[in-house]
């Protein structure tokens, strides 16, 4: 990923779909390191939920034997960007739990870089996304496996919801791959709110928007099941998608 002094622009591919004019404000992006020792075990939460615009960039490295939960919430930005680029040594294992979630005309990004350097290491990234109103969204995933690097295991979720048809997703998981002993995965899906689904809940008693924060509700619990922060990073979403709904949070989430 490119960190020059220079900004950059949209011909360069990890700035796509950016919107320059807000990354100008917060240029350029310091690197933030993280290093876990061979052997240690890390979790890590990322959670920007104020306004403006803020863009970090995270240079992470796993030792041989290493683990880290990283866990990251993008909800209320009006520009959110979160990069990080991970190595991982010999039989590390890497967990990417990501929610963005936007509204009005805001831009949201992830960006990633996996690579696996050495035998067995293990990565897996789960990515939701909730677009409203002229939000854009963005995922840009690549795991690279180099050559020697035989018995990885890695794979990528990514899905998008979008509440109007005005809002925009983008997507671009990417595999890479230099070895032979290699599992690889990666999934992508953008659609709506499930009519059945909605249909089916509102059958049963439940009044429309609150059938449809339950719907996003566990949409985007994927991102975070298992984490230790789980039940903050849950509340923290379900407030600004209840943002999004126009509707008020709902007395048992609050009293969750």
């Amino acid at each position: 990923m490119s960190n020059a002094l220079a900004l950059p622009s949209r011909r360069d591919e990890d700035f796509r779909y950016s919107d320059i004019a807000a990354l100008e404000t917060v240029w350029p992006i310091a690197v933030e390191t993280l290093t876990v020792a061979d052997g240690d075990e890390q979790s890590f939460e990322i959670v920007e939920t104020g306004e403006g615009a803020v863009a970090r960039h995270f240079a992470i490295t796993l030792g041989k034997g290493a683990k880290l939960d990283l866990r990251v919430l993008v909800a209320g930005p009006s520009y959110g960007r979160i990069a990080v680029d991970v190595t991982l040594g010999e039989a590390a294992d890497f967990t990417l739990g990501a929610a963005q979630l936007g509204g009005a005309s805001h831009t949201v990004e992830i960006v990633t870089q996996v690579t696996h350097t050495a035998l067995n290491a293990t990565s897996s990234q789960i990515v939701r996304s909730v677009l409203a109103e002229q939000a854009t969204g963005t995922y840009l995933g690549r795991i690279a496996v180099a050559c020697g690097a035989d018995g990885t295991d890695a794979e990528q979720s990514v899905r998008a919801m979008l509440l109007d048809r005005t809002a925009t997703a983008n997507a671009r998981p990417e595999l890479e791959i230099f070895a032979d002993d290699v599992k690889a995965a990666h999934g992508c899906a953008i659609g709506e709110l499930d009519a059945q689904g909605l249909f089916y809940l509102t059958s049963r008693g439940l009044d429309p928007q609150r059938a449809k924060q339950l719907m996003l509700q566990a949409f985007v619990a994927e991102a975070f099941a298992g984490a230790p922060g789980e039940e903050a990073l849950g509340l923290a979403a379900q407030t600004r998608l209840a943002a999004l709904l126009g509707v008020a949070l709902a007395e048992d989430l609050e009293d969750a």
